[in-house]
Order: C-alpha cells, then sequence, then structure tokens
C-alpha cells in the first residue's frame, strides 16, 4: 500500500511586505488540491498571517487573508501557531482569525483549525513530517 507523504508548510514571514506569505498560500492549496495530506506551522512573524482585522485599503497590496478561510474546504485542517511566537508579538488567540473545518465523521461539526503550540511541541511535529517546505 502506497503511503501519503506528510507536508508541512512552515509560514515565517509577515503576511505583506514579501511575496513569500501569499506563494506559501497557494502552494498549499495546490498540494492540498492534489489530496497530500498537508498541515502548516505559523512562527516568528508568520503568525501575522492569522491575524483578524487585516486591513490594506491605504496600500497597492490585495488582502488575501479571507483566503485561509477556504483551507478548511481542501482539508488543510491543521494550523499550528507557536505560542512563543504570539507572545513576543504581543498577541493572543483570540487576535487570530476564526478559521474551521466540517468534520464528516462527527455530523459535519465545525472544528478549530489553528491549534497553539509550544516550541517543543512543535519541534516534535516537524520531525513527523516526510517534506518541510518554508515560506
Amino acid at each position: 500500500m502506497l503511503r501519503v507523504k506528510k507536508f508541512m508548510y512552515v509560514n515565517r514571514h509577515a503576511p505583506h511586505g514579501t511575496i513569500y506569505a501569499l506563494e506559501g498560500l497557494e502552494v498549499v492549496l495546490i498540494g492540498a488540491a492534489f489530496d497530500q495530506d498537508v498541515s502548516m506551522a505559523f512562527i516568528g512573524d508568520g503568525v501575522f498571517q492569522l491575524k483578524k482585522g487585516q486591513d490594506t485599503t491605504d496600500s497597492d497590496i490585495k488582502n488575501f487573508s479571507p483566503t485561509y478561510r477556504a483551507l478548511g474546504d481542501y482539508d488543510v485542517t491543521q494550523l499550528y501557531v507557536e505560542r512563543e511566537s504570539l507572545e513576543e508579538r504581543g498577541l493572543a488567540i483570540g487576535d487570530l482569525m476564526d478559521l474551521t473545518w466540517e468534520d464528516e465523521e462527527d455530523d459535519w461539526a465545525e472544528k478549530p483549525s489553528i491549534r497553539v503550540v509550544n516550541r517543543q511541541e512543535l519541534s516534535d511535529l516537524l520531525e513527523t513530517q516526510d517534506v518541510i517546505l518554508n515560506f
């Protein structure tokens, strides 16, 4: 039996100012569309990618943050946010978007996609991945 590889996409950059965040999100959606086992990690300034209320109207940059709401539709249900990165930036879980997915096996119950983990837990998760891509 062929085993599906586990892909972890690590997001380290703020959502705007570089192309990393947008390209990372696009690659995740493409991989998930091809039935990859996809999860995402947000560390460093990458935690800002999930911040509620992003507004780019005063810039020439498109606000792509609503696209994160589509991740559950692509079965991307494991979004890991490093606790220390949140705290170092003065953020808490309540500052992040409410991202959910519908669990077919639990009568379509909505479940949270974001899990806050500490550095050691994230390190342990990274050890279980077959492929790690950094953005």
